[in-house]
């Protein structure tokens, strides 16, 4: 996990394009991010197989977000993201990453995916950092995270109070 990427200039454009972006086109650009790679562009055809919607639409967001200045497209073409798209990008990928290995460490496995997304578009960039650095100190002190797994265990099997 990329723990270096949690600039003042991360939350600070997260917090300045809340208003601009819907949770939405965090995905698409999230998703844009992710798939880039080292080319630094990804297509269009695989951008909508990889978010389960039909190109047309995602044709439409990209438009979106190319007027907002988060992505070059061309039409037909490749999706290369701006500067602004990658420092954004890589701070909506990196809140998804926190937050997966926090669930993880709890224990869920049903619907990660799922619970993870329903969660990253709703928290504060405060509260992000503190469960960043909560899932950091568990993972660097292995032992109080095997306690905290045996003790989840031990309550999960035990029912509702």
């Amino acid at each position: 996990m990329n723990n270096e990427f949690h600039t003042v200039r991360g939350y600070q454009l997260l917090q300045q394009n809340s208003r601009l972006l819907t949770s939405a086109m965090e995905d698409y650009l999230e998703m844009v991010c992710r798939n880039a790679g080292e080319d630094g562009f990804v297509r269009m055809r695989e951008l909508a197989q990889k978010l389960n919607v039909r190109a047309s639409s995602a044709t439409k967001m990209m438009q979106k977000l190319g007027e907002l200045g988060f992505i070059k497209y061309r039409r037909y073409g490749v999706i290369e993201l701006t500067e602004a798209g990658k420092q954004l990008g890589e701070y909506l990928l990196q809140r998804h990453r926190v937050i997966e290995q926090f669930l993880s460490m709890l224990g869920i496995t049903e619907n990660l995916l799922l619970e993870t997304e329903l969660i990253e578009h709703h928290i504060s960039p405060n509260t992000l950092k503190r469960l960043e650095m909560l899932t950091q100190f568990f993972s660097s002190n292995p032992e109080l995270l095997r306690r905290l797994k045996i003790y989840i265990s031990r309550h999960m099997t035990a029912g509702p109070e």
